[in-house]
């Protein structure tokens, strides 16, 4: 039978600043991380490099939230090209179901001609987006996911989008470390009020928000 984490004691490790893991695909230990470097994706100063928003704005794909959630993280489960194994078992996959049936964990979806190409999916308590993985069958599938996210998170004023360890490929987007004690005090203040994230926004007000920052280069 499959393990499945208790929701409120997970929403409560999120809220100190932990996260669940596992140590394979096959394996059923699950372990709780909370790394001394936190990696933050910034939101308002969202680095959009221009020639994939060029691409997004071009391919005209489209976008929707929860439509597929639980397809979303399967897809996630998969192992990656160069990568033999995976930290998403099926308690994990069995535990966000849950979360998502809380209206807690969301999916970002990228479907071309009524199939799904790409996605992400995480957590959202208070203001706070926590990244968990995404996926892509098309190139940069998963990519424009997240700058869909980020027009969500700035229209509904997130104050903060955790991706958890470092990754070389998100730094792309401006994303940076910083210590576990700075944030939890982020943490701590986007908690303190409530957003919304099924405000759902449109394509094209998502390319207009995404225009709208700054950092483009």
């Amino acid at each position: 039978m499959t393990q499945v984490l208790d929701p409120e004691k997970l929403i409560n490790l999120y809220c100190k600043g932990y996260f669940p893991m596992a140590d394979s695909a096959t394996s059923s230990k699950i372990k709780f991380y909370k790394p001394n470097n936190r990696f933050i994706i910034p939101i308002k100063e969202f680095h959009v490099p221009k020639r994939l928003l060029i691409d997004y704005k071009k391919k005209g794909y489209e976008y929707k939230i929860d439509a597929e959630f639980k397809n979303v993280i399967f897809q996630c489960s998969l192992p990656r090209k160069n990568h033999e194994d995976t930290w998403i078992n099926n308690t994990i996959i069995n535990s966000y179901i849950n979360l998502h049936k809380l209206d807690i964990a969301h999916s970002i979806e990228c479907w071309s001609k009524k199939k799904l190409i790409g996605g992400l999916y995480g957590v959202h308590l208070g203001k706070c987006f926590f990244g968990e993985s995404m996926f892509s069958t098309i190139s940069n599938a998963s990519k424009f996911c997240l700058l869909y996210l980020i027009a969500i998170l700035i229209k509904n004023n997130f104050l903060l989008l955790d991706s958890q360890f470092y990754n070389k490929h998100l730094t792309q987007f401006g994303a940076y470390e910083i210590s576990d004690k700075e944030y939890q005090k982020k943490l701590n203040v986007s908690l303190q009020n409530r957003a919304e994230f099924n405000n759902k926004i449109s394509y094209e007000e998502s390319i207009e928000i995404l225009q709208s920052l700054t950092q483009i280069s």
